[in-house]
């Protein structure tokens, strides 16, 4: 494992002058009208109602999934092909992989996953060596790929992908800079920062920072954003030149700016996503993060203004729409629509920003998506290439963007298609956990469930039932999906109150600890209990999982249950031998309320319930034992089922056959809670 950075002022190796004013300022600029600008920061990140049409979001869905068929025949599984798909370690398939991600993270189809995996694996070996990587060279383009790496990291516990990663972590810890701390974009071109280098490392290195609890590590990510808005940023348009020269010496750079020419769209995408990528990883309470909705909110206004009034398209040089040559392009469009939507979902972006995004979108599908001679879905319009410098030289003049050639299906606009296209499925469905513009959020307790334990870089974090772990035992995929539909997943460290209650549309108990699994569990008590009753009494739902015998504290647990007529056994049914699945089957009543639709699930080793008023039984075992029950209290509900059954390993589709419906399963839970909490 690296070493964490020790201090801000880390220099790289090529420079020796410190730059402590510079960053002084920045921090200052950073902070600057946070106060004066409280209010409306808070208001922009409250998280607004959707406009985009259930329509429109199965469009979205069949599009996707047609270009995910797509580029599985062009860029072909190497695992079946036998062949690689890229002979280059390249950044382009980072951004197509991280569409697959989305859309395996929506549907739960395992085939998109195998995707993912097989294609890093035909780069990376067992022993963590990524094949014709050179750390070097100093690219930022080659750190993008390393987001799909954590992502494997985190889902599989295998550690070849983390040591994979953090080789290309370590190359952060060295890599050249500007006088004021900005990374190179690459060592080949010294002194400059591209708008495109914040999308190749920012998420990577803010995700990698979370995980590894790297807390000064974002310090450094947001200085990226902030000085790359400070030097780039045209105040006349509010866009952003393609690249920075700090010693403006490069032919391309004005001599009093060092900036280049043009806005190339492209550009301003890579810069727009990788805003919204590095927000998700970003602690509530760092500095810089209010900086960045901030500069968000800047980016937002000033690309929607050069957003083709016809077409809704955006052109490759974003402000010469009528200039001669100038043409509509394909991957800054889908690029803008994808951090236009997710930036409203996430609530950094006020709601009216949606429509530009929608109508974006539908640009898309009617400017650059068509059919092959084999009928294979294809995007048209993407440029192919663009920079500044290097050999052939590249001049960042007008005529050297415009002169620069679309190609079909290029990897840069069909990644980015999937990304916009699944930002607007997305969108489609965010009305769910949306109330009077406000998001319901939904609670998970780590205070009676608080088992640990050491990640792969070492650290040591809450496990087994938590939001943000992605491995089998975890929540991720659940807490994914309440944010798909317009949810907050939140976590609860302490035992409930009035307080931590208050504001909470959603709270889940699962799992509660015995003294096998902690030292000190924490129990429930009759404060809590009252606490819980008078806060479904109010519109709240109540979600109780418990567990079989061997693996929840059932006492105090109980006592809780109790209060609402519901009473978890203790035992274990539902055993099952190997891999005979069949014996966790339970089947879903063709008149249930919440899985209306869905056949059957499953659930194992799992406790029954027994029942008094008002509870009513939900679903049974197939000998008749009650598996989920319900009660109602006021003007709020509680939800009892004897297994947490829906982590992931149960609904991300690589264990289970596809018989199963957990991941249908557990969406129609998560829209029957968002749509039935009171609060």
């Amino acid at each position: 494992m690296h070493k964490p950075i020790k201090t801000r002022w880390q220099l790289a190796r090529w420079h020796k002058v410190f730059y402590v004013p510079a960053f002084a300022s920045l921090m200052a600029l950073a902070s600057c009208g946070q106060a004066a600008n409280n209010n409306k920061a808070a208001e922009n990140n409250q998280p607004v109602a959707a406009v985009v049409s259930e329509t429109q979001g199965i469009q979205a869905d069949s599009l996707v999934r047609q270009m995910a068929r797509t580029v599985m025949t062009i860029w072909k599984d190497p695992s079946q092909s036998g062949q690689h798909a890229y002979k280059k370690w390249s950044y382009d398939e980072g951004v197509v992989l991280k569409g697959f991600e989305n859309i395996w993270e929506l549907t739960g189809d395992p085939l998109y996953f195998n995707y993912i995996q097989h294609s890093m694996d035909d780069f990376v070996d067992k022993n963590g060596v990524i094949r014709e990587y050179d750390s070097l060279s100093y690219k930022l383009d080659d750190i993008n790929n390393g987001k799909v790496l954590l992502t494997l990291a985190r889902v599989t516990g295998k550690k070849q992908y983390w040591k994979a990663a953090t080789s290309l972590r370590n190359q952060l810890n060295s890599q050249p800079r500007t006088f004021d701390g900005g990374f190179w974009h690459k060592k080949i071109y010294p002194n400059q920062m591209w708008l495109d280098g914040l999308y190749m490392a920012a998420p990577f290195y803010a995700e990698y920072a979370m995980v590894s609890q790297e807390d000064t590590a974002f310090n450094d990510i947001g200085r990226q954003f902030v000085l790359m808005e400070r030097h780039g940023r045209d105040e006349n348009t509010g866009l952003l030149y393609h690249g920075w020269d700090a010693a403006k010496v490069q032919k391309w750079a004005d001599k009093k700016t060092g900036l280049s020419e043009n806005f190339w769209g492209r550009a301003m995408g890579w810069y727009g996503m990788a805003l919204v990528d590095a927000l998700d990883y970003f602690p509530e309470n760092q500095p810089y993060r209010d900086s960045l909705i901030q500069i968000l909110n800047r980016y937002a206004a000033a690309v929607v203004k050069v957003q083709d009034k016809s077409s809704h398209v955006w052109w490759q040089v974003l402000d010469k729409a009528a200039s001669p040559g100038n043409y509509q392009e394909a991957s800054a469009s889908c690029m803008f629509v994808y951090t236009l939507a997710k930036g409203v979902r996430k609530g950094y972006l006020p709601a009216s920003y949606e429509k530009a995004a929608i109508d974006g979108f539908e640009g898309v599908v009617k400017q650059f998506i068509g059919k092959d001679s084999a009928g294979n879905t294809i995007l048209n319009g993407t440029c192919e290439v663009a920079g500044l410098g290097g050999k052939p030289y590249r001049d960042g003049t007008y005529a050297y963007y415009i002169g620069e050639k679309t190609k079909v299906n290029d990897g840069k606009g069909v990644g980015a298609f999937l990304l916009a296209g699944t930002e607007i499925q997305m969108a489609a469905e965010l009305h769910y956990g949306r109330k009077d513009g406000q998001s319901t959020k939904v609670l998970l307790d780590n205070f009676y469930n608080n088992e640990t334990k050491t990640n792969l870089a070492g650290v040591t974090q809450s496990m087994h039932y938590t939001w943000n772990d992605r491995e089998n035992s975890g929540f991720s995929l659940w807490g994914d999906v309440i944010g798909f539909l317009g949810g907050t997943p939140a976590t609860l460290k302490a035992a409930p109150s009035t307080d931590n209650l208050s504001g909470a549309g959603v709270y889940i108990i699962v799992d509660p600890d015995t003294e096998r699994e902690t030292k000190v569990p924490n129990y429930v008590d009759e404060s809590a209990i009252k606490n819980v009753k008078d806060w479904v009494n109010k519109g709240g739902i109540l979600v109780l999982l418990a567990n079989d015998t061997l693996n929840a504290e059932f006492t105090h647990f109980n006592q809780l249950a109790e209060s609402f007529g519901i009473h978890f056994d203790g035992n274990s049914l539902n055993r099952v031998q190997g891999h005979q699945y069949e014996q966790g089957a339970i089947d879903i009543p063709q008149d249930d309320s919440i899985f209306r639709g869905i056949k059957q699930v499953y659930i194992k080793e799992l406790s029954s319930i027994t029942l008094k008023e008002p509870a009513k039984a939900l679903l049974k075992t197939k000998d008749g034992h009650v598996a989920a029950a319900i009660s109602h209290l006021g003007k709020g509900m509680v939800l009892a089922i004897g297994d947490p059954w829906i982590y992931n390993e149960y609904v991300d589709g690589r264990k289970l056959p596809l018989i199963f419906e957990n991941y249908k399963a557990m969406t129609a839970l998560s829209k029957w809670l968002l749509k039935n909490s009171k609060l």
